[in-house]
């Protein structure tokens, strides 16, 4: 490469969009380029320079995620007047045309180049071009049906790295732009999951984080067919990885199988973060969702009588059209009688292009943030009694974080996502300790002892 060009991604959205952002870093790296982010350690750029390519991977699951996408795009901008503008993501899938008028952008790409990303940057660094005024990559094509694969990323500051396995959605929920953006549902080959937990393995990684859009159909578009608890099995069976934790997964998709092979097994981390989007069961059905309040029930009561100390998260998308207030406080009372540990709130955006775009009796914003504020309130009460339960036991957490400097604490991560805080040495980074939990405080910050 002529120019040895520095770089810096942005990321907004899930753990997919983390996981293919460090895949970027990690292969322009590689190339030659040099990092601004944290994430992986490669030779930094130490002048006062600005780095001459910004990539801003974008979201658009609500109206909020996209527009704090848009913030982002002129923040770059802004900031950075003379580097090369690289947008992709989610929000770039579904809405090119409005990120090509923000003035300043130069590349959107789309999801199936994203992986292309570094040798379209390999190119452009090794040629005279001019940075170009706007230009569309991918966008002219039927979308791939292909898993669009791309590097694990076991080098860098991650203690428990994402991977992603599974991508796309077939669903189609009458609220959900995802499919849109994503496309169909594909899958990572389960001889390439195993290569790639080996290198996390080599690079001494003791947790692995499964990712996808739809994790829970993982295998059904591979020939044969798989399945993610087959998956799992071969896993546990060769013994690749210390701890592995799946991402979030749809409630018809945690099977028994997989309940039972957590129970028996250490390494599967009793952890479940589960989308359950309404607690009403008419509001399911205009969702789309293929389950009712007692099916979502008897999953988390199922749960706890084979793994009693489970966390058990849960989605909740409130201010759905036509959420009046009985079904809101079904939601709430179902959540409340159940033993879940915390919640994600999401207030329901309106995305064009989905069923629910158009849907009448739509909820007032006063009200969506209202039923927000009290469903948050609400997880914090969940965490608080689920922490305290463990209150003088002795957890296994993996070291995250190096000391903090005000409080001189370090943080790990309990096998039931449980955050830790606790004194000791920073050379315990990225080790398994065994920590006594003291106490919870008010601001539900747990402090344990090794």
């Amino acid at each position: 490469m002529k120019n040895k060009s520095t770089f810096t991604i942005l990321t907004l959205g899930c753990k997919v969009n983390q996981f293919e952002s460090e895949a970027i870093e990690k292969t322009l790296c590689h190339k030659g380029l040099m990092s601004w982010n944290i994430g992986i350690p490669c030779e930094k750029n130490t002048d006062k320079s600005l780095p001459e390519i910004c990539i801003i991977n974008t979201c658009t699951v609500t109206a909020k995620a996209a527009m704090q996408s848009r913030q982002a795009i002129r923040q770059a901008i802004r900031l950075n007047p003379n580097a090369l503008i690289i947008v992709t993501g989610c929000y770039a899938q579904t809405k090119p045309e409005e990120i090509a008028a923000i003035s300043g952008v130069n590349w959107i790409v789309s999801h199936d180049e994203k992986g292309s990303i570094p040798d379209l940057i390999e190119s452009f660094c090794d040629s005279e071009n001019k940075h170009p005024s706007i230009v569309f990559y991918g966008f002219d094509k039927k979308r791939d049906t292909k898993f669009n694969d791309m590097p694990a990323t076991p080098i860098g500051t991650r203690t428990r790295p994402f991977l992603k396995i599974q991508d796309g959605c077939n669903a189609f929920c009458s609220y959900c732009i995802v499919p849109y953006a994503r496309g169909r549902s594909r899958s990572l080959s389960e001889d390439l999951v195993i290569e790639k937990l080996h290198e996390f393995r080599n690079a001494r990684r003791k947790e692995v984080v499964l990712t996808g859009i739809h994790l829970g159909v993982y295998g059904k578009d591979l020939h044969p067919a798989k399945s993610l608890f087959q998956l799992l099995l071969k896993i546990w069976e060769q013994g690749l990885i210390e701890r592995l934790r799946l991402s979030s997964i749809e409630p018809c998709e945690l099977s028994d199988d997989i309940i039972e092979l957590a129970a028996n097994w250490k390494g599967l981390c009793p952890h479940f973060h589960i989308s359950l989007q309404s607690g009403d069961d008419i509001i399911l059905r205009r969702m789309k969702r293929p389950y009712d309040s007692d099916f979502f029930r008897n999953l988390v009561l199922k749960i706890k009588n084979r793994l009693p100390d489970a966390a058990i998260g849960v989605d909740i998308l409130s201010g759905f059209p036509g959420e009046t207030q009985q079904a809101f406080e079904n939601t709430v009372h179902l959540i409340e009688s159940l033993p879940v540990s915390y919640l994600h709130v999401f207030p329901f955006s309106p995305r064009e292009g989905t069923a629910a775009f158009r849907f009448s009796q739509q909820v007032s914003s006063k009200i969506v943030k209202s039923r927000c504020r009290i469903l948050r309130e609400l997880s914090d009460r969940l965490k608080y009694y689920f922490y305290n339960r463990f209150v003088g036991k002795t957890v296994e957490v993996l070291v995250e974080e190096k000391c903090e400097r005000m409080s001189g604490l370090l943080k790990g991560i309990s096998r039931n996502y449980i955050p830790v805080m606790f004194y000791g040495k920073n050379t315990h980074k990225n080790s398994l300790m065994h920590v006594k939990i003291q106490k919870v405080n008010s601001r539900n910050m747990v402090l344990g002892k090794i």
